[in-house]
């Protein structure tokens, strides 16, 4: 299908982008990578009446150290993530899962601010996000805010940014001293997760002493498993200990029913993916 009509703008500094968003309105939409976007305006699912494009904008790109954080452009592309020295040796759970993105031409397109604004309950990213504790900032005519992951997710492809505001910088603490692994269950074809789990684990004398476990299309937004991280903490690091504590990893979660997936599989898929994922971050397996 064609899209419908509509203006382009293409700022080339951030304070021009965040005036152009503002003047836009609620029928303004930020182009970053394109790689959500484009599908959706062909699909005439959305029909803004502006689009400013944020792909000049040299100062949304790159990685940075400040302290004990790392801070990723918004538009920094997937590729980028990946390979970045920094981001693999402070924040590898973020690499390897960048990694299951889609395909190659995605991920050179695709920007890490984008996927994470688009918030697709499906995409591999947010409960990364979810998992490592970081931080999104966001800039619009009031000023710039820093929003913890754990509320920028709303709903289904709702977040907290305001109509007026741009995703500019995600920030992550480093976790130098945690195992990680993100393991998903997906079509090959798309490489949208069925489910997926995101999971961190610390350890220390024979005992997990700290586990983050967050999991993708599970319901409308990522969601921390509460339940299996509680089951977790202190616990033996040992597979059978690890094997109870996955059997909760589906409490409190609402997965949708579609094409590829009922409820019941999404749980029992959570359950058994949580467990592999918790394993593999503890390296015991």
């Amino acid at each position: 299908m064609i899209p419908a009509a509509f203006d382009y703008a293409r700022p080339q500094t951030l304070d021009e982008a965040v005036r152009t968003l503002a003047d836009g309105g609620e029928d303004a939409k930020v182009l970053a990578g394109g790689q959500s976007l484009i599908p959706i305006l062909r699909l005439r699912l959305a029909f803004p009446e502006l689009l400013v494009d944020v792909g000049r904008i040299a100062e949304l790109r790159g990685v940075r150290e400040e302290a004990d954080a790392l801070v990723i452009g918004a538009m920094t592309t997937h590729h980028d993530v990946i390979h970045d020295p920094l981001v693999r040796s402070h924040a590898g759970l973020l690499a390897a899962a960048t990694e299951t993105v889609a395909d190659p031409s995605v991920r050179h397109r695709g920007t890490l601010g984008g996927s994470l604004s688009h918030a697709d309950p499906a995409g591999d990213l947010p409960a990364v996000l979810l998992a490592l504790d970081g931080e999104m900032v966001a800039m619009g005519p009031q000023g710039r805010r820093t929003i913890p992951a754990r509320e920028f997710f709303t709903d289904y492809l709702q977040t907290a940014l305001r109509p007026d505001e741009l995703l500019v910088e995600v920030r992550v603490p480093k976790s130098d001293n945690w195992g990680y692994h993100y393991e998903k269950f997906n079509q090959v074809a798309q490489a949208w997760a069925i489910v997926g789990v995101a999971a961190m684990v610390r350890r220390d004398d024979g005992h997990l002493v700290e586990s983050r476990v967050a999991l993708t299309n599970m319901g409308a937004t990522p969601l921390r498993a509460s339940a299996t991280e509680e089951s977790l903490a202190g616990a033996d690091a040992d597979p059978a200990a690890v094997a109870r504590a996955a059997e909760s990893a589906a409490d409190g979660t609402r997965p949708a029913s579609d094409l590829s997936a009922s409820p019941e599989y999404r749980e029992h898929l959570a359950r058994v993916l949580t467990r592999r994922a918790v394993l593999a971050a503890a390296g015991m397996e």
